[in-house]
Order: structure tokens, then sequence, then C-alpha cells
């Protein structure tokens, strides 16, 4: 039986109370309504500042005004993380050099790191340090793991500040791997919290290639500091496709656009 509007605009509110992202393809089976009729619904809730829509779905409005805690984003699109993650992990050579950004989708990568050899990593997250930490201590890998310094952020168990970036400036790294906030054609690359955007920009300027690890949640979506352009990025590893709209923009011809399965 189809649902009403109202009711409809509801559920969708609620829903993303504890999952953060709402597709248009469940809702629309949910409601029994055509995706034109969700989609419909999500510009309704957008244009009222309750939502903003991305790739597939849409976040919660709120999502935008300031990051939830880390752990409470690690059950957000958890799977589709945890495949980005395996997938990035094939890119890391025997003997490079890489750094690891903060945030939970990277975080999937340090889990998979194994059966690499001499590779040195640097990174300004505690919980990739940590997983780092446990994967020397068990032989997964082998090399070295250099946890930068700087100011604590308890928030989002990592380390940020101008220190951070002192010490970022003395290394030549071959991969960086970088989590955002958000990644759009109008903005590029851009993250909730300032300190650790310059950290990322940082990353950026001394690393030779860019690889931006991002859900589709994270597609079209703008958040509020700006630290690098399309123009920077080598790869992208997301959970889908290349989005249609975005495939004949001259800002993504350069990059390897690469969908985890």
């Amino acid at each position: 039986m189809e649902t009403f509007p109202e009711e409809r605009k509801r559920c969708i509110l609620n829903k993303l109370k504890t999952s953060q992202k709402v597709k248009v393809s469940e809702l629309s089976e949910k409601f029994h309504v055509s995706m034109e009729t969700v989609r419909r619904d999500l510009a309704v809730l957008e244009n009222e500042g309750l939502v903003k829509r991305v790739y597939g779905g849409a976040v919660s409005g709120t999502f935008h005004h300031g990051e939830p805690p880390l752990l409470s984003r690690k059950k957000v699109m958890e799977e589709e993380k945890k495949r980005i993650g395996k997938q990035s992990v094939q890119l890391i050579q025997d003997g490079s050099t890489i750094v690891i950004d903060v945030g939970t989708t990277v975080l999937e990568l340090a889990k998979e790191i194994k059966y690499k050899n001499d590779i040195t990593i640097l990174t300004n997250s505690l919980p990739v340090a940590n997983l780092l930490l446990k994967g020397l201590k068990h032989q997964f890998f082998s090399g070295e793991v250099i946890l930068l310094g700087g100011q604590l952020n308890p928030k989002q168990h990592s380390i940020s500040g101008k220190l951070t970036e002192i010490v970022l400036e003395q290394f030549n790294i071959d991969q960086a791997f970088i989590s955002v906030g958000g990644i759009s054609l109008q903005n590029g690359l851009s993250d909730f919290d300032f300190n650790e955007s310059m950290i990322s920009k940082t990353m950026i300027r001394v690393s030779k290639e860019i690889i931006v690890l991002a859900d589709s949640s994270k597609l079209g979506v703008d958040a509020f500091c700006k630290f690098g352009s399309l123009n920077d990025v080598d790869a992208i590893v997301s959970d889908v496709p290349l989005p249609d709209s975005w495939q004949e923009n001259a800002l993504v011809k350069n990059i390897d656009w690469i969908s985890a399965k």
C-alpha cells in the first residue's frame, strides 16, 4: 500500500537518525513507490534543510554542520568501507612509504595491511597506529610505523596542528591515502575539521600519488573546509562506479576510479 508523503518523510528522517544515509532504491521498495517519487520527497526535505542529497540517496542535513565522533561513525556504511579497505590495500607496493589519514574508511585499510614487505607507514590517526602496532607485533607485514606528533583531538582520536605539518614536511612520500568528509565536482575535497584538513592538505603536497577513499555517502557532498582539488587526485576508491553525471567532466578524466567489489 502506498504511503502518504508526510509519512514517508517522517520515516526517512527517523532512519537518518541512526544510519546517516538512506538509499533511493531501498526507500522505493520500502514505501512501494517509484524511485522518482522518493527523489521528490528527498528534494522537499533538502529544501527544508533537513537532508542533503548525495549519489544514490541522501544524508542527514545536520551531518554537514559538524562531524560525529569517530566511534559513532564506525557503523555507518560499514560494509562499504570494508570493501574499500580491501580494494585499497592492493595499491600498496613492497618497499614504499605511505601516509594514512584520519577516518573510519582508512581504518578499514589499516586492518587489511598484510603480507607487505619493508614498508614505512606514517599516520596521524591513533586507531590506525594501534592496528599497525598489532600488525607489526604479529608480523602481518614488515617495516616501520611513524606516529606523527602534535595536538590530540579526543573526539576524532587524531593528531593535528602545526607541529604535525612540520614533521610531515620532512618526508618524501610515495602514496597518500586520504579520507574525506565530502567530494564534489564544484569544490573538490573537503572535511569538517579545520586542523585535520590542513594535515590532509600537507599530505597531498608531500606525496607523489594521492588516493582518496570515499564511500558513496561522500559523493556530491561539500563539507566545511576545502583542502584539495580533484586535479590533485590520482585515484578514487569507492563502493560504487563513477557516477554518470561525473563521467564527462574534465576534472575526473585523469583520475583512476576504482570500484570496490
